[in-house]
């Protein structure tokens, strides 16, 4: 894989699963299919009775968006998200979390409700800890219980429900390290450059 793209949240959204789409394809050009997959870190088609409904909410439609994209989604269970829900998704999204390494860095992706940066899971020095959940954009080091080193929290916010002013984002991280966008307007708002602390 030469390319991650991430998003969480989408909540139900047709019209930012559609931003998040034309955004996947646009850092797929030039690369074949396999090089470029998309993670989704839960709450994927419910809103959630704490929140409002985004806009363009539209579950079947973000069904029928995903859908054709089953062999290059990862996805891991959202808060949110119910065997109902995997009724209907052609790709698994039940898994708690998925470990996987990218850029000689072993990442551990979750959706944020049990494991997050207050309460980690057990992470080595170097490790990046990957979750949704909380809607806020997100890169900080975090030190290891006992002083044994540093992790590396990241969050890509929410495509559909940001919170406390935030913008509509997601990630992507290749070879030169970690992008966040604005999904209205394809801005990059913040950086990391992928260095082990």
């Amino acid at each position: 894989m030469k390319k991650l793209v991430i998003a969480s949240d989408i909540h139900g959204s047709a019209h930012w699963c559609a931003n998040i789409l034309k955004r996947f394809q646009q850092e797929s050009e030039g690369f074949a299919p396999a090089e470029v997959r998309l993670l989704l870190l839960g709450d994927v088609l419910y809103h959630g009775p704490r929140n409002d409904l985004p806009q363009g909410y539209a579950p079947k439609e973000v069904i029928a968006m995903l859908n054709p994209l089953r062999d290059r989604i990862f996805c891991v269970r959202g808060n949110c998200d119910g065997e109902v829900d995997q009724m209907v998704l052609d790709f698994p999204i039940m898994a708690e979390y998925a470990v996987f390494e990218l850029f000689g860095r072993t990442v551990y992706a979750t959706h944020g409700h049990h494991w997050n940066a207050q309460t980690p899971p057990p992470l080595c020095h170097g490790d990046a800890l990957l979750y949704g959940h909380f809607h806020i954009p997100m890169c900080e080091d975090v030190e290891l219980k006992g002083g044994a080193g540093r992790f590396t929290v990241l969050n890509p916010g929410s495509a559909s429900l940001p919170k406390n002013g935030t913008p509509h984002s997601l990630m992507v991280w290749g070879a030169e390290g970690v992008r966040w966008l604005d999904v209205q307007n394809d801005e990059v708002f913040m950086r990391w450059n992928g260095s082990k602390s």
